[in-house]
């Protein structure tokens, strides 16, 4: 009886954000892969289910890549993380970081945690000048789980009036992002990603 209680308040304060029990069972399940889709070659899956859009890299240069689907939909990645974005409502139309970023070897974060400031650009579909904002300084401290085959890399950034989590699902043997959760712009939901090889 007391081992089910005991259950039962572990997957309670799992639904409660960001506690510690909440964390140890994402570091446990990697969170289930979407409706599987059919695609050839390398591409970037944003969203879920029937709400999923295909994007295709059309440009890379190093770790950054350029990734466009239907309906002027794009994406811009360096390594695991969103730097811009296109289609979406609101766009991330640049992102700077200060010294080094820690997801440049998410490998490196295994066990371990290291701070980073990122500054972002942000600007409305209708790019009008009201809905420009330059310069959001964001404090962000980035957690690296326990290794395993999947390392899982959580990154709490706070700044300009904005709070988020984002979640980086890393393949432990090639360093390559598997899926993420992150943040691409206050006016929208968390962005789910998942890289498909080729």
């Amino acid at each position: 009886m007391r081992r089910g209680a005991a259950v039962l308040l572990l997957l309670g304060l799992a639904g409660c954000g960001d506690t510690p029990a909440a964390d140890a069972l994402r570091r446990m399940v990697m969170p289930p892969p979407p409706a599987p889709i059919a695609v050839q070659g390398p591409a970037l899956l944003v969203g879920e289910g029937a709400q999923t859009i295909v994007l295709t890299p059309f440009q890379q240069s190093g770790n950054r890549t350029l990734w466009r689907g239907e309906g002027n939909v794009a994406l811009a990645t360096d390594g695991a993380r969103i730097v811009g974005s296109a289609g979406f409502g609101q766009m991330v139309s640049a992102v700077r970081t200060e010294g080094i970023d820690p997801m440049e070897d998410p490998r490196a974060l295994a066990g371990r945690q290291a701070s980073t400031r990122r500054i972002v650009d942000l600007q409305g579909a209708e790019r009008d000048a009201g809905s420009m904002r330059f310069g959001v300084a964001l404090d962000c401290t980035v957690q690296g789980g326990t290794p395993g085959p999947v390392l899982l890399v959580q990154e709490r950034c706070t700044g300009g009036g904005l709070s988020f989590t984002n979640r980086f699902w890393i393949d432990t043997e090639t360093g390559q992002p598997l899926r993420s959760e992150q943040w691409a712009g206050d006016a929208l939901p968390l962005l789910r990603l998942e890289w498909r090889g080729p």
